[in-house]
Parts: C-alpha cells; structure tokens; sequence
C-alpha cells in the first residue's frame, strides 16, 4: 500500500530489520522531528496530574501522552513485522528505543 504521507514513506521505504539499526535510526528522527514529536523521546513522561491538579498539568500531560502514541505509531510502523510484535506493548516510545538500543546498537553510539 502506497502512503501519501512524504515523512511515512521515509521509514516504509527504510523498515528496521536489525543490521540498518543506525540508517533507521536517523531517518526515524528526521521523521518524528518532522512531526514534531521527537521532544518525548527527550522528555521524562509527566506524572499523572491529581484531581486537583492545575489545567496547565493536565494539558501537559495529555499533550506528551498523545506525542508519545503518534511517536510509537512512527516506530512501530516502521519495523519488521517480528519487532512490531515484540515491542507493541511497551508502553513508551523510549522504552522501546532503550530495548533497540540494547539489542541492536553494539556499534559504537552514532546517534545519541
């Protein structure tokens, strides 16, 4: 299926298969830059605002919580169908890019 999104189809066109970790990598970033979602990777996720927490906490928190899905929506979209499986759970994109990292990034640390 061809994707009419120009960001998508840089990762379609550059699936993580396990040696292209690196090449992936940085397309992944280019990409999620370019979405402007690439901040919670950086970002400590929030913690879940109290009831009686300021609209400003709560908004901050929904904002990084739906970055962090259309993230992982880029991330996992872009991988072999045996990675999709083994990382669709994890709840953050960071801890999946923690567990690529460890599986796949025994190079010396290019990108981080």
């Amino acid at each position: 299926m061809a994707s009419f999104n120009p960001l998508a189809r840089i990762l379609e066109d550059n699936k993580l298969t396990g040696p292209n970790y690196f090449d992936w990598k940085r397309n992944l970033i280019l990409v999620l830059t370019a979405a402007k979602v690439y901040w919670v990777l950086t970002t400590a996720e929030p913690e879940e605002p109290t009831v009686d927490a300021p609209q400003v906490e709560r908004d901050r928190r929904q904002k990084w919580t739906d970055d962090n899905e259309m993230a992982k929506c880029y991330i996992l979209g872009s991988m072999s169908n045996v990675l999709q499986q083994q990382h669709v759970g994890m709840a953050t994109t960071t801890y999946i890019m923690l567990n690529l990292k460890e599986l796949f990034g025994s190079r010396i640390a290019q990108l981080d």
